[in-house]
């Protein structure tokens, strides 16, 4: 097998911001999964939710300091691992972000915002209360499952001859991303 990794420059590739791109049938994914709260049971979880959804190939997983941690904030490493995922039937990028959302819920993941906005809609708490309602560190130390997109490939881009775009609003890439590309690259599985 020929190492691929050294032919292929990932920073040529055409990068576009996600809303433009929102309509595009979508036939694989390059994806960033990441956990710092029982990250082996919930990387696993996803990853039986993602091979419902296609063929599903994985890098190994990393454990990685959290890059926004401080002395003053400390926070749990994560676990990380970049996956692809060849979709059975194509789908556009909303869908597909709509979905990798509620695996994210399934594994439940809260996110800072989402914890206070029920309360809101049921009316419970007043709009000037807003300001006031301070989340636990813990509420937003615990991410039980990350699911970000790095690439696509999709079904408009295949006719044009390039293969995959990249996400512009996640390049450049993490150093655990960059390995988890390279490791699947290495395995003949994106080009």
């Amino acid at each position: 097998m020929q190492d691929k990794s050294l032919s292929i420059d990932i920073a040529t590739l055409n990068q576009y911001e996600p809303k433009y791109l929102q309509a595009q049938m979508v036939t694989a994914v390059i994806l960033a999964l990441g956990s710092n709260h029982r990250a082996t049971e919930y990387l696993s979880r996803v990853r039986e939710k993602l091979a419902t959804l296609g063929k599903l190939k994985c890098s190994a997983a990393f454990e990685n300091p959290d890059f926004t941690a401080t002395k003053e904030q400390p926070k749990p490493n994560y676990t990380n691992q970049c996956v692809y995922l060849e979709l059975d039937s194509g789908m556009s990028l909303q869908q597909l972000q709509q979905l990798f959302k509620s695996f994210e819920g399934e594994c439940h993941r809260v996110r800072e915002s989402a914890s206070i906005l029920p309360a809101l809609s049921e009316g419970s708490l007043a709009q000037t209360e807003l300001s006031q309602v301070v989340l636990p560190p813990s509420a937003w130390r615990q991410v039980t499952m990350d699911i970000d997109i790095l690439l696509i490939k999709s079904e408009d881009n295949e006719a044009s001859g390039s293969c995959w775009i990249i996400m512009a609003d996640r390049y450049p890439f993490k150093a655990h991303e960059n390995a988890g590309i390279t490791a699947l690259i290495a395995r003949d599985v994106l080009f």
